[in-house]
């Protein structure tokens, strides 16, 4: 005769019930932050920029770099809106940094400057752009404590530059990872590269598992833990990986895992392959 399951109290059943509603919380904040009407679903197209002057549909002026200066020329009949204020003719917009950028208005479009893999690109944002209008949400997980796992974090002497892929071809990054991220499951160990959050105090881990091409999207996930105290614990919280917005669109220039990222184990957590890249 087998042994009976231990009982569940009611302090677990009331622990259980506070993840489970904090996890919907911010399910609910990921998706009204998905439905920004600015926000990478509004994407309508990617344009890369060269040292020709070019015009792109739907865009006013003609546009090109020279010397990592941008430049654009708006017609007299053309203008662009920078920092709320019009502007027009021949405009030096400066050189932009790798992986920043600022918007320009035109209209009800948002026109994103931004340099990635050491090119510039264009992308402009509408609201009305249809994969935005008929975004459904995002499939997941049923969130389970599980998947709250203790690591250690491991800081290296000194930052060690880590060369990625990206979800476009011919784009390579260069990211700085200040550590590593060491935990164990299901009697195994593994190790996380970390890199810099973009909020301060955070740290940002690109991965993929065993799920990854079959529940869940195939290039990339992403998950932000929380800077370790003195203790050098951190908490990975499976439940809370998203993913990037390649996942959603191709007009997307999303960095991939670095090869120890790729985890052979199936992480049954977190967000599921979109609706809109799903095969029936």
């Amino acid at each position: 005769m087998s042994a009976p399951a231990p009982a569940t109290t009611a302090t677990e059943e009331t622990d259980a019930a506070g993840f489970t509603a904090d996890w919907r919380r911010w399910h609910r904040q990921r998706l009204q932050g998905l439905s920004a009407p600015h926000g990478f679903l509004a994407i309508t197209d990617l344009h890369w920029l060269t040292s020709d002057p070019t015009r792109y549909d739907g865009i006013p002026g003609q546009w090109w770099v020279t010397h990592d200066w941008l430049f654009v020329d708006l017609g007299t009949d053309e203008s662009l809106f920078l920092n709320g204020m019009p502007v027009s003719g021949v405009q030096r917009l400066g050189s932009i940094a790798e992986r920043d950028g600022f918007n320009l208005g035109h209209g009800e479009t948002i026109i994103e400057v931004a340099k990635r893999g050491g090119k510039y690109i264009l992308r402009p944002r509408n609201p009305q752009n249809p994969l935005l209008q008929e975004f459904n949400g995002v499939p997941a997980y049923t969130p389970d404590p599980r998947w709250r796992i203790a690591g250690a974090y491991r800081r290296f002497d000194q930052p060690r530059t880590t060369l990625v892929g990206a979800a476009v071809e011919g784009i390579e990054r260069v990211y700085e990872s200040p550590g590593e991220v060491v935990f164990e499951l299901d009697g195994e160990t593994h190790t996380l590269t970390a890199f810099n959050g973009h909020t301060e105090g955070t740290l940002n881990i690109l991965f993929t598992d065993a799920t990854s091409g079959k529940t869940t999207y195939a290039a990339n996930r992403s998950l932000v833990v929380d800077v370790p105290g003195e203790d050098g614990i951190v908490v990975l919280d499976f439940n809370w990986a998203v993913n990037l917005p390649c996942a959603f669109t191709d007009l997307a220039t999303c960095p991939l895992p670095p090869a120890e990222n790729r985890l052979a184990v199936a992480i049954e957590a977190g967000e599921k392959t979109p609706f809109e890249r799903s095969v029936d």
